[in-house]
């Protein structure tokens, strides 16, 4: 269980990926504003609208891409900033009525970073299950050219 706000009934995803670039540059991409955009919730097809990231605690994010004829937003609020170890952001849904949280764990190797990203989700996600796991893997794997 998080400690930010309860879930009800959590469900929870992991994923982690290991990098040949340091803790501090895959930390510092996911709140890259400039760079975001080109990896972060993108899709080889989508347009990306807009890509606003205020990079503090209590700060919020806005990633919108065109998809189609879809606008698919992405927003949440920035609940822990840890450089180079953990970030923590709220994931809102306002059409699903859903708040998740999202913790960015990293974490020097040898070779560079390990990443873990942990995605906590109540009921109202459950059956976008296989979604999100591949989503998720998606991000984590589009963020190569821009820290390695």
């Amino acid at each position: 269980m998080n400690k930010y706000f309860k879930i009800d009934d959590p469900t929870i995803v992991t994923i982690s990926r290991e990098y040949n670039a340091s803790a501090e540059l895959a930390f510092d991409a996911w709140l890259d504003a400039e760079n975001a955009g080109k990896w972060l919730f993108a899709t080889p097809d989508g347009i990306m609208e807009r890509v606003e990231i205020d990079a503090r605690v209590g700060g919020k994010f806005h990633i919108d891409e065109l998809r189609g004829d879809e606008l698919v937003e992405h927003t949440g609020e920035y609940l822990e900033i840890d450089r180079p170890n953990k970030l923590v952001f709220s994931f809102d849904d306002t059409n699903l009525n859903s708040r998740s949280i999202v913790v960015i764990e990293i974490v020097p190797i040898d070779t560079g970073c390990r990443l873990t990203l942990t995605h906590e989700f109540g009921q109202e996600l459950v059956s976008y299950l296989d979604d999100l796991k591949t989503g998720w893997g998606h991000i984590l794997n589009n963020i190569v050219p821009f820290i390695e």
